[in-house]
Order: structure tokens, then sequence, then C-alpha cells
């Protein structure tokens, strides 16, 4: 960086121009050349200065431009980060209503443990109530309310009384996956306990039912409620044979 005195070509040594250069580097690289004349206006002079300052802050409307495409051809990826910001809000979603369904579960569990054996007869409907839900995480929930609360002869058969053993046998028929059938089993199982349950349920027409149980490799405690299940019903005379 330096200053320069030239003397014109055909200009009188009174009326010769001295010009300093002057050249600044930028960050970007870029450099500008101011030229200053004594015998130049200096409105001028600050005419051109605010112009080069203004190209150095804004850009050229060409770089704007680019910019401009630049911003234009991101689009696709903004719509890509869409696009995956909402697939994961809705396995978030997904997550959260399993997650409800869990602690709904053990929430119900608990109770049940401590206080299904003493619960009236609403109770006992809204256990029920659940066999009938297209969701088989709350025919499962219901079910597994029955076999906790049918621990003697007068629950039992207040459970058949309400139409829980219709119930069970439908829940057991339409089950499309082993823990359903399992569950539905189980709480069977816990009916059979009494005779005059027994009855109810052969008249229901539960042993060409439960026959029809398809076996599970994952779940074996299905094989074992269905041999219990029919080894009542042969006990007490009611097969598939009477």
């Amino acid at each position: 960086m330096g200053l320069s005195t030239t003397l014109q070509p055909g200009q009188s040594q009174t009326t010769r121009q001295l010009a300093r250069t002057k050249q600044v580097s930028t960050a970007k690289g870029e450099s500008f050349v101011w030229t200053f004349g004594f015998a130049g206006s200096r409105e001028t002079e600050m005419r051109i200065l605010a112009a080069h300052l203004r190209t150095y802050l804004h850009g050229s409307p060409a770089g704007n431009a680019q910019r401009s495409r630049n911003f234009c051809s991101s689009s696709p990826s903004v719509n890509r980060a869409d696009e995956a910001a909402a697939a994961l809000e809705e396995e978030a979603e997904r997550k959260i209503g399993w997650l409800l369904k869990v602690i709904f579960a053990g929430t119900a569990t608990a109770i049940g443990y401590q206080f299904f054996p003493y619960m009236g007869d609403n109770l006992v409907l809204q256990s029920i109530s659940l066999l009938q839900v297209k969701d088989p995480f709350f025919k499962r929930t219901g079910a597994s309310r029955l076999a906790s609360y049918a621990v003697d002869d007068g629950r039992r058969m207040k459970v058949v009384e309400l139409g829980g053993a219709q119930g069970l046998l439908n829940m057991l028929e339409a089950a499309e996956d082993d823990r359903t059938r399992k569950a539905a089993l189980e709480a069977l199982a816990a009916l059979t306990e009494s005779d005059k349950a027994v009855g109810a349920l052969h008249k229901a027409g539960a042993v060409p039912i439960v026959q029809s149980t398809p076996s599970s490799v994952e779940e074996a405690a299905i094989d074992k409620y269905k041999t219990s299940l029919l080894k009542r019903f042969q006990d007490l005379r009611y097969d598939g044979s009477s």
C-alpha cells in the first residue's frame, strides 16, 4: 500500500494533478481503488465512495440474484425436512399411544389385585364391556379383570349372569393373536372352578370353541388352559357328545 504522484502528459507544472491511489484488501479478497484528484470535486469523491460502500455492504445485483437462485434450489431440501419432521411426529404419537396403554394396563392390574374381588356389578359390567372393544389390548384387560374377580362361586356366577361368560367365548372365537386367546382362556378357566358356571358355558357352546382354538408354540399356556377346560367339561359330563 502506498501513495504515488504522476505528471499527466500535456499538462503544465501548475495544472498537474496529484493522484493518490489507495488499495484496500477486504476479508472476501475483493479490492477497491479510490482515486482522489486535487482538481476533482469533493462531492464527486464522496458519491463514488458511497457507491463503493453500497457495493461492499449489499453486494452486486448479480450476486443477489445468485443468492435468490440458491435459495430457490434449496426448496426441495426444505420439503424433505418437513416430511421428515412429520414422520417423526407421527412416530412420537404412536409411541405415546403405546405408553399410555402400558400405563393403563399397569394401573388396572395393580388396582385389580387389590380391589376387584370387592367391586360391585357396575365395575364387572365395565370389565365385560371391554371384551367388546375392537382393540385386542382392551379385550385382554377386560378378561384379566374378570379372572381376578372370579375368586369364589358367587362371583363366578355373577360374571356368568351379567354376560361375561358369553363375552369371553366371543373374544376367544374372534381372537387373531395368541396373547388374546391366552387371556380369554385364562378367564374361562377361572370361571370353570364353579360347577354351575361350567354348565352355563356348555350351554353357550364353549366346548367346540375351545376345541377349535389353535395351539401355539410361543404361548404354551394356551394348550395348558385348553386341556384343563376340556377335562373339566368331561369330568362333569359336558363333553362334545352330550
